[in-house]
Formats: structure tokens, C-alpha cells, sequence
């Protein structure tokens, strides 16, 4: 007998990107996420660039988590300790759920690469209307490890034991 596979499930993805410098030219982060999650299937439903402002990152957001098309959001940058990095700040107030794990294991992952630099990211998670909202660091090479060690799976439907697809607005 042949085991029947379940047929993976796709979802609507928007990309933020938080930066006081970086335009549609530069963003080579939300390049990298937009690349990447089309790749793995997704629909790349919006993406924006917002400087690091409390009130344009919720504006934003808000936006996403009400529009009953994106499931997904993935912003990048704003997750530091200079004084305009603002992203938990701005976005953890909308959370109907945090993630606490993704900031942990992001962490985690990142050590291996950067050392005792990862104690300076702010990386956070959490759901907000049935939305997932992942919030990583503006590298580059930071949302490489964010999608591939942790994101990518997460919102793959086959990814066992568990995945937040079914915690999703489908």
C-alpha cells in the first residue's frame, strides 16, 4: 500500500522592510524573502518599504492583518538597539499571540554564526487576527537564517509535528 501524500498548501505573504536608508534599489533583505517565498510556493500578496516610525510600521501592519487575503507577514529590520530601532516596540502591541520561540530559536541558530553578537537582536513572532507576523533583523544574511531554519518550515503544511497553517486565515 502507498501512503497518500496531503497536497502542501500555499499562502499570501507580504514583505516589510523597516529602514531609514534602504529604497526598492537597496532592499536586498526583502529581495531575499520575497525571492524565497515564492520559490517555496507562496504568493508574494504585498510588499512596502516604511522608515522605522512606530506609527507607519502599525499603519501597515494593520492593514495586512485585516485584509482576509495575506496570511503571512514578514518584515525585516528595526529589531536592534539603536535609538530608531523600533519594530517590537510598534508591533508587538497588535499581537493576539506571541511567538516566543521564534526569538529563541532565531537566537539559537544565529549564534552559530555571529556569536555573542545574536544577544543584540530583537527578533519577535506572534499572530494577530489569525495572521502569522515574523519580525527579523534588516541583514541579509539574518532573514537567510530566519527562512531557512525556522519560517520555511513553519508555514510548509507538510512540515510535521506541527505547522501554523492551521492557525492561519485559510
Amino acid at each position: 500500500m502507498s501512503a497518500v501524500m496531503k497536497e502542501d498548501k500555499f499562502i499570501n505573504i507580504a514583505v516589510l522592510t523597516v529602514s531609514d536608508t534602504r529604497d526598492e534599489s537597496n532592499d536586498t533583505s526583502g529581495d531575499y524573502l520575497a525571492e524565497q517565498l515564492q520559490a517555496a510556493g507562496h504568493t508574494l500578496a504585498a510588499r512596502a518599504i516604511v522608515i522605522d516610525d512606530v506609527y507607519k510600521m502599525r499603519a501597515m501592519v494593520s492593514n495586512w492583518i485585516a485584509d482576509e487575503g495575506i496570511q503571512a507577514i514578514l518584515m525585516t529590520g528595526g529589531t536592534g538597539f539603536t535609538l530608531r530601532d523600533s519594530t517590537p516596540e510598534a508591533i508587538r502591541p497588535l499581537f493576539d499571540k506571541s511567538i516566543d520561540g521564534f526569538g529563541e530559536l532565531f537566537r539559537q541558530l544565529s549564534y552559530a554564526e555571529i556569536g555573542t553578537s545574536t544577544i543584540q537582536s530583537r527578533a519577535i513572532a506572534g499572530i494577530a487576527n489569525r495572521t502569522v507576523i515574523f519580525c527579523m533583523p534588516g541583514s541579509t544574511g539574518a532573514c537567510k537564517t530566519a527562512w531557512t531554519g525556522i519560517i520555511h518550515q513553519q508555514l510548509t503544511s507538510k512540515h510535521k509535528p506541527c505547522n501554523f497553517l492551521g492557525s492561519l486565515k485559510l
